[in-house]
C-alpha cells in the first residue's frame, strides 16, 4: 500500500506524456484514415490507435538503447519525410477496384511505420517515468488509447471540412523528421552540440517545406500526366 502512491503519480505522468507525444500520432491516423470509406474510418481510428500504442510499448522497452546508434535518427527522419509526401499526395490512381479491406490495411500499415519512426525519441520519456514498471507502462499506455483515438476523430472531421490542413499535417511530419534528423548522435558528435542545437530549427523547417514542395510538385505532374491521357482517349 506504501508503493501505491507513488505508483499512482507515475501513471499519471505516463498517461500525461503519453498525451503530449501522441498529438503527431493522431494527426497520421488522421491523414491516413481520411481517404478510407466512411464505414472504415472509425475501425481505421481504432486499429490504428492500438497499433500506435503497440509499437509505443515495445519500443520504450527495447529501442531506447539504440537511439545512440550513429545514423539511426537519419534513417528514421528520410523514411518520415517519404511517409509525409505519401500522405499528402491525395487519392491513389485506380483505387476503384482496390477493396475496402486492402484500404484498411494500407492505412494501418503507414500509422506503424509513421508511429515506429517518430516513437524513437518518445520512448525516453515514458521509459524513464515507467522504470522497471513494464505493467505500470502497459496499464499507462492502455489508458491513453481512447485519447489518441478522440484526437484523431476530432482531426479527421478538421480535415473534412478544412483540406487544406492536409497540407498542414504532412509539414508538420515533416517538421519532426527534420528536428529527428539533426539530432542523430553521429550529426551531434560530427557538428557539436552547440550547432546542432543552432540548426535544430532551422533544418524543422525545411524538412517542413521540403515536404509541401515535393508533394505540391509531384501532385502537378500527376495531374498534368492524367490530363495527357484524358486528351489521347
Amino acid at each position: 500500500m506504501e508503493s501505491l502512491g507513488p505508483d499512482l503519480l507515475k501513471l499519471v505522468q505516463i498517461i500525461w506524456i503519453n498525451i503530449i507525444l501522441s498529438g503527431d500520432n493522431a494527426v497520421v491516423i488522421a491523414l491516413a484514415c481520411r481517404g478510407l470509406p466512411q464505414n472504415k474510418q472509425r475501425s481505421g481510428m481504432i486499429i490504428g490507435a492500438l497499433v500506435a500504442i503497440a509499437m509505443r510499448i515495445v519500443f520504450t522497452l527495447a529501442v531506447a538503447t539504440l537511439l545512440s546508434t550513429p545514423f539511426l535518427k537519419i534513417i528514421g527522419g528520410c523514411l518520415l519525410l517519404w511517409i509525409a509526401v505519401k500522405l499528402v499526395r491525395g487519392e491513389e490512381e485506380g483505387g476503384e477496384g482496390i477493396e475496402p479491406s486492402d484500404r484498411l490495411f494500407h492505412a494501418v500499415k503507414t500509422i506503424a511505420i509513421a508511429d515506429m519512426v517518430m516513437s524513437l525519441d518518445n520512448v525516453l520519456a515514458i521509459a524513464a517515468v515507467a522504470k522497471n514498471s513494464t505493467i505500470l507502462l502497459m496499464i499507462g499506455l492502455a489508458i491513453s488509447i481512447p485519447m489518441i483515438i478522440a484526437g484523431a476523430a476530432l482531426i479527421m472531421r478538421l480535415l473534412a471540412r478544412f483540406p487544406i490542413l492536409v497540407w498542414a499535417g504532412a509539414g508538420l511530419l515533416g517538421w519532426v523528421a527534420g528536428e529527428m534528423l539533426i539530432t542523430d548522435p553521429w550529426l551531434v558528435k560530427t557538428l557539436g552540440e552547440k550547432m546542432v542545437h543552432t540548426l535544430e530549427l532551422p533544418t524543422a523547417a525545411i524538412g517542413a517545406a521540403l515536404v509541401v514542395a515535393t508533394g505540391f510538385i509531384l501532385n502537378k505532374l500527376a495531374a498534368a500526366q492524367h490530363e495527357t491521357v484524358q486528351k489521347k482517349a
